[in-house]
């Protein structure tokens, strides 16, 4: 028996300085959103989870099948997604090209995405962070809305990006 229990934090806190015409102003900005997760299926919930850090050749793409049962968690069991409550992606700050998310030729998952084409750039070191935490979060269809595209922006040289998929 598995059980998942998954907390997202991102921590947000600075000040901005200014100097008008009179006097000085400083407004200062915390911001501390925190997702929990307990195992489950529903809001605030989730029972699966992968994660893998993967290089990508000079202009290559792969299409990671959320739901076909190719991604396995740490205990080797098949997973999959109908559901995916959290999804982190971050390209490694060594790469010189963009690692760009979505845009799946066919049977894309779209659901955080508006359509099929949109897609995310991430420079290098750049980081992608969505989170859905309600009962639905984004879904995952078998067969028709379940292959996540990840590429490499560029020729010339392959790019690393580590990734992590939370959800049910």
């Amino acid at each position: 028996m598995t059980t998942l229990a998954a907390s997202i934090a991102l921590a947000l806190a600075g000040t901005f300085n200014g100097s008008p015409d009179v006097g000085a102003i400083t407004y200062s900005f915390p911001f501390a959103p925190n997702f929990v997760f307990t195992d489950g299926a529903g809001a605030n919930q989730a029972n699966k989870i992968w994660s893998d850090i993967r290089t990508l050749a000079a202009s290559a793409n792969e299409d990671l099948d959320l739901n076909g049962a190719t991604l396995t968690d740490a205990l080797g069991q098949a997973l999959a997604f109908t559901k995916v409550k959290a999804l982190i992606v971050v390209a490694d700050v060594a790469n010189t090209n963009q690692v760009v998310i979505g845009g799946a030729a066919s049977n894309g998952f779209i659901s955080p995405f508006g359509s099929a084409t949109d897609k995310v750039k991430l420079d290098p070191g750049g980081m992608l962070v969505l989170v859905n935490p309600s009962a639905a979060g984004y879904g995952v269809t078998a067969a028709t809305a379940d292959l996540l595209r990840i590429a490499n922006g560029g020729a010339g040289t392959s790019v690393n990006y580590t990734i992590f998929v939370i959800g049910a």
